[in-house]
């Protein structure tokens, strides 16, 4: 299935989830850090650490670690701090 990663198309696995498809496509890091910019990626993949977050179909602070591609998803790093109902 097609998704699209910061507006670059991605191929992924069904099943799979938002964080295991773009390790799997060789994305390095979904997040900046608000404090330093710094690249983060997925860490723990059980929800738990939260590094993983990715906005999602333009909702933001979704943890791509459980949440399952879908056709057409759009997926874009989520920069800086989170934002409350984003």
């Amino acid at each position: 299935m097609r998704i699209t990663v910061d507006g670059r198309p991605v191929t992924a696995r069904a099943g799979d989830t938002v964080a295991a498809a773009l390790l799997a496509a060789g994305i390095d890091h979904n997040r900046e850090t608000p404090v330093s910019g710094a690249p983060r990626a997925p860490y723990c993949l059980m929800g738990v650490c939260f590094d993983c977050l990715v906005v999602i179909d333009g909702t933001g602070n979704r943890q791509g670690c459980m949440v399952p591609v879908a056709e057409g998803m759009r997926v874009e790093t989520q920069k800086g701090k989170r934002e409350i109902g984003r």
